[in-house]
């Protein structure tokens, strides 16, 4: 799911302050499984185990996932610096499909910024952002980087994705098989999805970036 707007984020300098990178998310991660840990209050084996297989995920995706030519030359084409703020947790399969390739995308631009917060240490600027009511990540919010004028948003998942969510979630499926059907959908997509979005999003966050034309007409 995708939105723009052009207010002003509450998203502070103090969340920015203790917002970290993805390498860093990836180490924090690694630290913590070898505690029997994840992020978060819940350190169950289930959630123990769900991070595990996330962790790898991610590994997967990113030696897996290329970029198309098309959202290069958009992301090439970012003339003012953005930051790009997602919400996540270790545990969050649909993070750990999506997080590898947006740190990509936003590789392809030097003025683009990631910076991940962990969603229950956040909750003042998750409950900003709810998916129908639900605390659902990832959660992207874009910004200006100079300005903090919000740009637009983007999670928990591609509208494929998040369409098969919501017809398994009113069939009450049992997680398993719902688990199974969610990822199915992610491996066969291979990123794909979630990159077209990407290309409408930042061609619309460009056009709001874009710097004012100063080649004014003088006599009028």
């Amino acid at each position: 799911m995708t939105a723009n707007t052009t207010e002003q984020s509450v998203i502070t300098p103090a969340h920015l302050a203790k917002a970290i990178n993805y390498t860093q998310y990836r180490d924090l991660i690694d630290r913590l499984l070898a505690e029997n840990k994840t992020t978060g209050t819940n350190h169950s084996e289930a959630m123990i185990a769900y991070t595990r297989m996330n962790a790898q995920r991610m590994r997967r995706v990113e030696k897996t996932v290329l970029l198309e030519d098309e959202l290069v030359q958009v992301m090439l084409s970012v003339q003012t610096p953005m930051t790009w703020v997602i919400l996540t947790e270790a545990w969050c399969g649909d993070a750990a499909q999506s997080l590898p390739a947006i740190v990509k995308i936003a590789d392809a631009s030097p003025l683009v910024d990631v910076k991940l917060l962990l969603r229950d240490e956040n909750l003042d600027v998750m409950d900003a952002y709810l998916t129908n009511g639900g605390r659902s990540i990832p959660k992207l919010i874009a910004f200006r980087t100079d300005t903090m004028e919000e740009l637009g948003t983007w999670g928990p998942r591609p509208e494929p994705a998040q369409e098969l969510y919501q017809e398994m979630k009113e069939q009450n499926l049992p997680f398993n098989e719902f688990a199974e059907k969610l990822h199915g959908w992610y491996a066969k997509d291979k990123s794909r999805t979630l990159q077209r979005e990407f290309i409408a999003l930042i061609r619309n966050w460009a056009k709001l970036t874009a710097p004012e034309d100063v080649n004014v007409d003088r006599c009028s």
